[in-house]
């Protein structure tokens, strides 16, 4: 790499550094061996973090054959359930969740001067966890620990502003790749359309083939239709789960010199070396796991590819020379990807890494730096998970948290790890937990039973035979043997007690059948998973489900185990549950017995707590009161002339007594009048009126009636009610115009301080005239309006002199 110079000056003087650098540049193998003698690493090892078991294994073979030695000397690794390191080792390569761990273990890192962050851009959670920890490494106790961010294809500006370190761009041996796009590709279509694509590559370039394709249903189906098609040709599958000698076979020239195909996942993006690939054919998908917290579920999506990975696909045929790449989609979608790929805390499921934060004593995830906060509704369901496995209490690591914490799994497959010592049943839970972890070893019509999976693993344990699904299964289930210090056990399964260890693992998935819906089963998370009817699970009244996919409507459960329902007791929750039923629109007090959200018994409560009963009320007039209570003419027009006088007074001694204020802090006004109350229909006997009038000081009961009165006595003598408003708008009074007679000047409210509106009514009770200036209607308009009306109505009053007339409320006599 012609930037060591550089790496070396810059991490002399600063503790971190980013560095930008192509596929094929020697970041992963070169460089970490270049600063091996650097005066600031003080004799100190090199941890190097890749996102993949593979890549971490074949990058330490490859700096030790530099180095002309065995991995596990200089250079070794550590992954799950691997490692080749010893007392010489100086350069570590370790997956990146071991990082975390070895933080634990020794929380300043003292025998470790630099930690590199490897292909960064994949931003997994485990890096982004091992950068905010490595940081808090160096602001607390260890400025000169050095930190070394590396990609190929990163958003560096984003990155350096947040990490707030230099940056060094490496050009490497970049060497051209040329861009054919094949045109549009549907997913249904893709294994026929990459072979399609593969025979064009063929026959017109040299060279081997990588095909980047989402999955391994797809890898197979392509293989397939090549084998057939082609077979002089070497075809290779890369993905995470096969053995590691077919791992070298893809990586490394075919022996007898055929031209090879390696199809694989997009763990071939980054560090791998395939040597003799030319040619690069991409489907432009990739499969990932995406965890929703409304649910508690993963499902797992394919999704088109970020730019960044397409970028990073392409490099992968301009490694050893000149190359070409065939993308499978149009140019015009290529300028719609998304430029970067979505950081992995946004979508996966935090419950692990709560926990790691929980050990350090971190309940609140914004105390540590992170480029990208964990979402909160993400993060609240990973505390909640952890809450009821009783790894913590009161935001604190329980002791069975601390023993959950020293299992290499995810925190629900050590509490069923642990659970199951306690049930005898450990063997059977090692079984379970490595079938949990990995791709289903059986084909998809074998059922969802999961106790299929573990006969059949205990029969190839019995009788082993080429099956790499089983191989690696069991050798995961012999490394939880290992930690547990128990041997295998080859019995029968009992069928109920690996449904009682599932329920432990996963509580909420524990399903009882939904009656009339065969194969459709409610989970105590309140979801809905369904099976194919012809199930043998299907005719179960309870499960335990281990393995499903949320889906928009309804989940569908791939794997389970038929649960007894009396091995549920210390599951099962009693509460005594008081709430208005908007529905039956009553107060409802009973006892449940409840899973989760399944109901299994409900029993009235006779005697409920009065003060639970009264919160209840209380929520519901919040909630409905506008509805439940009798808001009448009557008690608006109440409301309304205690809002007048608030608003004409500025507010200083009168309440407000808005209906929005009302329902917001009933429990001042209302609730002693509540004692009786069970149903709408006794909400709607509540005399409100009443009732508010009572609400307000005694001294204001007094002047109501005196500043806004309910009536006006009229000079006809009729009492006519006034109509108030809630905005402070000047009272109405409607009458005939006859009754008024006498009046010269308009009545006012509030110690006369604001007029009335008056409402001229005819005979007939039709509008005539709106007016506050009674003395200018009857010196201006009255005799105007006098000529029309006298016609229509002559045998009412209509004297010359209105002020001086006497009024009276019907005909003249």
């Amino acid at each position: 790499m012609e930037v060591i110079p550089d790496i070396k000056r810059q991490l002399q003087t600063n503790n971190t550094l980013i560095l930008h650098a192509p596929p094929g540049a020697g970041k992963s193998t070169l460089l970490p061996l270049a600063l091996l003698q650097e005066s600031w690493l003080g004799g100190k090892k090199i941890l190097m973090l890749e996102p993949r078991r593979l890549a971490a294994s074949s990058i330490a073979h490859r700096m030790a054959a530099i180095l002309g030695e065995k991995a596990g000397d200089q250079v070794g690794y550590r992954i799950r359930f691997d490692q080749k390191i010893s007392s010489k080792t100086k350069i570590e390569v370790i997956t990146e969740g071991i990082l975390a761990r070895m933080i634990h273990g020794d929380n300043a890192l003292e025998d470790v001067g630099l930690v590199i962050f490897d292909e960064f851009h994949e931003r997994s959670i485990h890096a982004d966890l091992g950068l905010a920890l490595c940081r808090e490494i160096q602001n607390i106790l260890r400025q000169d620990l050095r930190i070394l961010v590396m990609s190929a294809t990163l958003d560096s500006e984003q990155l350096t502003e947040l990490l707030q370190a230099p940056q060094i761009e490496s050009k490497g041996k970049e060497f051209p790749v040329a861009i054919r796009y094949a045109g549009a590709t549907l997913l249904p279509s893709l294994p026929e359309m990459m072979v399609q694509v593969i025979r064009k590559a063929l026959a017109e370039e040299n060279g081997d083939i990588l095909a980047f394709l989402p999955g391994q249903g797809e890898i197979k189906k392509t293989a397939e239709i090549l084998e057939k098609n082609f077979p002089e040709l070497a075809i290779y599958g890369l993905f995470g789960q096969i053995p590691y000698s077919k791992q070298q076979a893809a990586l490394l020239p075919h022996p007898k010199g055929k031209r090879k195909i390696v199809l694989a996942t997009s763990i071939a993006e980054t560090s791998l070396t395939i040597e003799g690939v030319k040619i690069v054919v991409d489907s432009g998908f990739t499969r990932t796991a995406q965890f929703d917290p409304k649910t508690g579920l993963n499902r797992l999506k394919t999704l088109p590819i970020t730019q960044d990975a397409a970028n990073q696909r392409t490099g992968r045929a301009g490694r050893l020379g000149p190359g070409i790449c065939y993308r499978l989609w149009t140019q015009a979608t290529q300028e719609k990807l998304m430029p970067f790929r979505i950081p992995e805390i946004l979508e996966a499921d935090l419950t692990f890494l709560a926990l790691e934060l929980a050990k350090w004593g971190i309940q609140n995830y914004q105390d540590l730096f992170w480029l990208t906060p964990p979402p909160e509704g993400a993060w609240a369901q990973a505390w909640q998970t952890l809450e009821h496995l009783g790894t913590i209490k009161d935001g604190k690591i329980t002791p069975h948290g601390e023993k959950i914490h020293s299992f290499p799994c995810h925190p629900r497959i050590a509490h069923m790890l642990l659970i199951s010592k306690e049930m005898g049943e450990d063997a059977l839970a090692t079984d379970l937990a490595a079938l949990l972890e990995e791709k289903d070893p059986l084909p998809s019509p074998t059922g969802t039973d999961i106790n299929l999976r573990i006969e059949a693993l205990r029969r190839f344990r019995r009788y082993p035979y080429k099956n790499k699904g089983f191989d690696i299964i069991e050798k995961i289930a012999r490394q939880y043997r290992k930690i547990l210090g128990i041997e295998a056990e080859d019995t029968s399964v009992d069928p109920f007690v690996s449904g009682l260890l599932l329920a432990n693992a996963f509580p909420e998935r524990i399903a009882s059948s939904r009656p009339g819906n065969r194969a459709q089963f409610q989970m105590a998370n309140g979801k809905i998973a369904g099976m194919d009817p012809k199930d043998d699970l299907a005719h179960e009244a309870w499960i335990a489900i281990a393995h499903l996919d949320a889906r928009e409507k309804m989940g569908r459960i791939f794997m389970a185990s038929p649960l007894d329902p009396k091995d549920l007791k210390s599951l099962v929750n009693v509460h005594q549950k008081i709430f208005w039923s908007d529905e039956e629109n009553k107060l409802v007090a009973e006892t449940q017995w409840k899973i989760g959200q399944i109901t299994l018994q409900v029993k009235p409560l006779p005697h409920p707590d009065s003060s639970q009963v009264m919160d209840v009320l209380m929520s519901a007039v919040q909630k409905y009161g506008d509805r439940l209570l009798d808001f009448n003419e009557q008690v608006e027009q109440w409301q309304n002339r205690v809002l007048s006088l608030k608003k004409w007074n500025n507010g200083e001694i009168w309440p407000d007594v808005s209906t929005r204020i009302l329902l917001q802090n009933p429990e001042t006004w209302l609730s002693f009048y509540l004692n009786k109350v069970k149903t709408a229909d006794d909400f709607r006997k509540i005399d409100l009126l009443e009732i508010l009038q009572n609400s307000l000081p005694f001294d204001l009961q007094q002047q109501l009636p005196l500043l806004a009165p309910q009536y006006l006595e009229l000079p006809s003598g009729s009492k006519i009610k006034l109509k108030y408003f809630s905005d402070g708008a000047p009272p109405v009074l409607a009458a005939r115009l006859q009754e008024l007679f006498g009046w010269d000047s308009t009545p006012a409210v509030n110690k006369g301080k604001n007029p009335i509106l008056i409402h001229l009514l005819s005979p007939g009770f039709k509008p005539v005239q709106v007016t506050q200036d009674l003395k200018n209607f009857w010196n201006q308009t009255y005799h105007e309006v006098k000529k029309e009306l006298k016609r229509r109505y002559p045998k009412h009053s209509w004297p010359e002199n209105p002020w001086a007339a006497q009024a009276v409320k019907g005909v003249r006599k």
